[in-house]
């Protein structure tokens, strides 16, 4: 399979820093979306990225790497929390999707701990891939806690034609399903569409940091 992707962020309109944070890898894609004030989200998100930027590089991924790699993002948030007072309690989400070997074959797997989203397009059709674990704007499941919450896990085979979406709450709190299928329907380069996408999340009110990883999936000619 081949695969292009792009990425766009905004800090937004209200927030003065951003806790976003994004991989496009050649083999893993996400979105870390971090909180706990001050410098603490920013950090949070980046070593989850740190992390599955790691996973990315494993050969031969197999699903059980991908838990694995959460694992070790959740305990570098302890570890850091445990040296700087300032980072105890920070915490991220973490979502996407990576390529990783199912009996010989290659099969993605869409993860997801928090309220950060992964979509697909195909045929058309615009699907949610993830469940948010929130009620309101109060996570239930996130990384940075005492013991990891099980991330949600999906594995299916790839599709040419498919189309992903990574992105944070910043930009689907803006932009309604509808809106999203729009522009991903009809922007073809992922890096523009990606950027399209935070524009219109910004514009729409921009209340918080907005970031969005588009993926397409083809096969190479």
């Amino acid at each position: 399979m081949q695969l292009t992707a792009g990425m766009a962020t905004d800090v937004g309109r209200v927030r003065h820093d951003n806790e976003d944070c994004a991989l496009v890898g050649a083999h893993v894609f996400a979105v870390a979306d971090g909180m706990g004030g001050h410098a603490a989200g920013e950090v949070a998100s980046a070593l989850a990225v740190a992390a599955l930027r790691d996973l990315d590089a494993t050969p031969a991924r197999r699903v059980g790497d991908v838990q694995r790699a959460l694992e070790e993002a959740n305990d570098a948030m302890l570890a850091e929390g445990a040296t700087d007072p300032g980072k105890r309690g920070m915490g991220t989400t973490a979502t996407g999707i990576a390529m990783v070997d199912v009996l010989g074959q290659a099969h993605w797997a869409v993860f997801n701990i928090g309220d950060s989203r992964v979509y697909r397009l195909f045929d058309g059709d615009l699907a949610r891939l993830t469940t948010d674990h929130s009620r309101g704007h109060v996570l239930t499941r996130s990384l940075g806690v005492d013991r990891i919450p099980t991330p949600d896990l999906l594995v299916m085979p790839p599709a040419a034609g498919e189309r992903f979406l990574m992105c944070s709450d910043g930009l689907t709190d803006e932009l309604d399903d509808a809106e999203i299928a729009h522009v991903l329907s009809r922007i073809a380069e992922p890096g523009v569409a990606a950027d399209e996408l935070v524009r219109r999340a910004v514009e729409a009110g921009g209340r918080d940091n907005a970031t969005a990883v588009v993926v397409d999936v083809a096969v190479p000619r």
